[in-house]
């Protein structure tokens, strides 16, 4: 393991990312490092694993070892406590970016497990075989089938709901705000400092927030990662009041951050969701990912789709009352996400 993205070299990173997740990409992860939005203060220390061919990198797997479970949107706060009244040490672990099986590198290092995150579906079954537990969560996302414009993704809904996306559209214009999208070059400079003030804001509003990014980290996106950027913002009398930072790669749209300095109603589902839906429809983009979390997202268009993650467990007393758990869990899952789909804000397309 090394001490960070940062010091691999970039185009052989890159090369073995190729189309997969921009997240992935040593733009992102490099910048996070060098900003310091990763490392030792924040509880994210980077020891990516690569294996190599003389000078040339021909695997690599970004690798975090976290000692708490902050910021990872698979929530295991529950197996940790329940580590911590059986008298097993739970951190620090080992957090996975891309599926790899580090068991040895766990049990060398006596860590308690290696948590391998977001994994696409073909991605399971091999990491099963190797002794990982599969955990389903639940995500909301958007899918163009096939739109010609935001009125015929509207068509969709049921008429009550339809009615009221038009109504919290139509408010925007009674409060003057003009929303815009802007991607890649299109993208002015000056918007990152605002967008950085945006992020913040949401930060500090929600008493579970956690600031990992600061402005070093926004600068090295306008610097090395804009071409993968898609800015949303809304403009009131010509300030800039609210805005969402975005990521496009592969006909995927990517929700990240959101803020606004005014409280104006539905002001967040136009800027998060609706006009970024409009520029999907317009681009051709397949499919928008918005980020964890909101029933408020479902209402909207946004149905349920499974994500997948996969946890091994050193402890084996613990791996067990998680094994048990996750079964629970994979059934649960199931159910909602059945129900979740025949209760869709859509009709049944032709």
């Amino acid at each position: 393991m090394l001490d960070g993205v940062a010091e691999l070299p970039r185009e052989q990173w890159n090369a073995l990312v190729a189309d997969d997740s921009p997240f992935l990409e040593w733009d992102w992860l490099a910048s996070l490092e060098q900003a310091e939005a990763v490392g030792e203060a924040s509880g994210w220390l980077p020891k990516p694993l690569v294996a190599r061919d003389g000078d040339r990198l021909i695997a690599a797997c970004p690798l975090y070892l976290k000692h708490h479970s902050e910021g990872e949107f698979v929530f295991d706060w529950d197996w940790a406590d329940a580590a911590l009244r059986a008298g097993i040490r739970y951190y620090p672990k080992l957090l996975v970016g891309v599926p790899f099986t580090p068991v040895k590198i766990c049990d060398r290092n006596d860590l308690s497990g290696v948590h391998v995150n977001f994994t696409r579906h073909d991605e399971c079954e091999p990491l099963d075989r190797a002794g990982y537990q599969l955990r389903v969560g639940i995500q909301y996302q958007w899918h163009n089938h096939g739109y010609s414009n935001f009125d015929d993704y509207l068509a969709r809904f049921r008429s009550k709901r339809r009615n009221q996306i038009r109504r919290e559209r139509r408010e925007m214009l009674e409060h003057g705000v003009v929303i815009e999208v802007l991607c890649g070059d299109e993208i002015d400079d000056a918007l990152f400092e605002p967008m950085f003030d945006f992020y913040r804001s949401t930060i500090e509003t929600h008493y579970y927030g956690r600031q990992y990014l600061n402005r070093a980290f926004f600068e090295l996106l306008r610097q090395r990662f804009k071409n993968r950027l898609c800015f949303v913002i809304a403009r009131q009398h010509d300030e800039v009041i609210a805005g969402t930072l975005n990521v496009v790669k592969g006909g995927v749209f990517y929700g990240r951050y959101w803020g606004a300095t005014r409280p104006l109603r539905h002001l967040h589902f136009n800027v998060c969701y609706y006009a970024a839906i409009e520029y999907c429809i317009a681009a051709g983009i397949h499919r928008f990912e918005p980020g964890a979390g909101g029933d408020y997202k479902f209402l909207r268009g946004f149905d349920a789709q499974p994500t997948y993650s996969l946890h091994y467990l050193r402890e084996q007393r613990l791996a067990d009352a998680v094994s048990r758990f996750l079964a629970s869990e994979r059934r649960h899952a199931d159910d909602a996400i059945r129900q979740l789909r025949d209760q869709s804000a859509l009709k049944p397309g032709n």
